[in-house]
């Protein structure tokens, strides 16, 4: 009996490569640019799953080119890349790569304020470039971390990890979402509950952990930057569409924040024009899961979505499990 067929959009790593190859014949792509559209929907004509990440599209374009696809394994947590209703109506399950990352992401996050706050890349490249004279009393002073106040929109898995954290910087956490931690959750963070506004208004740094939903574009945009401290900064590791990146070079024009640490972006892998000769400004290509650890894990909860549906079993992170149920 032949197995099924399936495409990978990246070469993977050895050990989710070794379960792959176990149970499937695995066509891989291994050019180090993303497929191009035409080469993936050629190369999905014949495969029974795809593993793909962020970077590729799945639309109805992609399942009429494939009409024996039965499972798209997104190797990331967001899926905004792939239309979850079109896969449900083929009967075509859809998963994600939830938790693994959690901790490698939030660890990225404080990266990424500590060396906006601290100016750290400014000191880098003031060292390499040969024109540094030495030490000096008001040499690339930036702003301190402990103590202050941490705001966050999005207190999920993420969130919570990020919370955890500003405990060792003695710092107040102050969080908005949709719906509120229960009572000995917030205890457990030390995070107090505000309305959006006021959690802006409050925050030296407001880092964002929220997914990617029509409600959650823009999120921070011109409105929201106006109610910001002068002195704030803002922290995103979530999805780039969450930020008006118009909004936010206007306000880094006007110094109605300090500064910005971005790992996404709005129209990614563009980034706006205006944030690139920034120096208060720290631009990151998308990194935060970027360990070998995580991205390894990451790829093996793929894998293993696509053995399990195989295998005559619920894919455990299948996001339409309805379309499971459809078959």
């Amino acid at each position: 009996m032949s197995k099924p067929k399936v495409f990978s959009t990246h070469p993977l790593f050895e050990a989710p490569r070794k379960l792959l190859d176990e149970h499937f014949a695995v066509d891989y792509w291994d050019h180090p640019e993303r497929p191009p559209r035409n080469e993936l929907l050629k190369r999905v004509a014949d495969k029974d799953a795809l593993i793909c990440l962020l970077t590729e599209k799945i639309n109805d374009e992609l399942l009429t080119a494939a009409p024996k696809l039965r499972i798209v394994a997104n190797v990331a947590v967001g899926f905004d890349n792939v239309d979850v209703a079109a896969c449900t109506q083929r009967k075509v399950v859809v998963s994600n790569t939830p938790g693994v990352l959690d901790e490698t992401t939030a660890d990225f996050a404080w990266l990424l304020l500590m060396a906006v706050a601290r100016r750290v890349l400014e000191g880098d490249q003031l060292v390499r470039s040969g024109k540094w004279t030495g030490w000096n009393l008001d040499q690339l002073c930036g702003a301190d971390v402990w103590g202050k106040t941490l705001g966050l929109l999005g207190l999920g898995r993420i969130g919570r990890a990020v919370a955890r954290r500003s405990r060792g910087f003695g710092m107040r956490v102050i969080y908005h979402d949709t719906v509120r931690l229960p009572a000995e959750v917030e205890k457990e963070l030390h995070a107090e509950f505000m309305e959006r506004d006021a959690v802006l208004a409050q925050a030296d740094f407001v880092s964002l952990h929220v997914p990617l939903f029509p409600e959650t574009r823009h999120l921070m945009s011109a409105p929201q930057f106006a109610k910001m401290k002068p002195t704030a900064f803002l922290i995103n590791a979530s999805r780039g569409p969450v930020v008006d990146e118009a909004a936010l070079v206007a306000a880094l024009d006007a110094r109605r924040i300090a500064g910005a640490a971005l790992d996404v972006f709005e129209n990614e892998p563009k980034v706006h024009p205006g944030l690139v000769g920034r120096s208060n400004v720290i631009l990151a290509p998308h990194m935060a899961s970027a360990s070998i650890e995580t991205r390894t894990r990451m790829a093996a909860m793929a894998a293993e979505n696509v053995i399990a549906l195989f295998a005559g079993r619920r894919p455990p992170n299948a996001v339409n499990p309805e379309a499971l149920e459809a078959k």
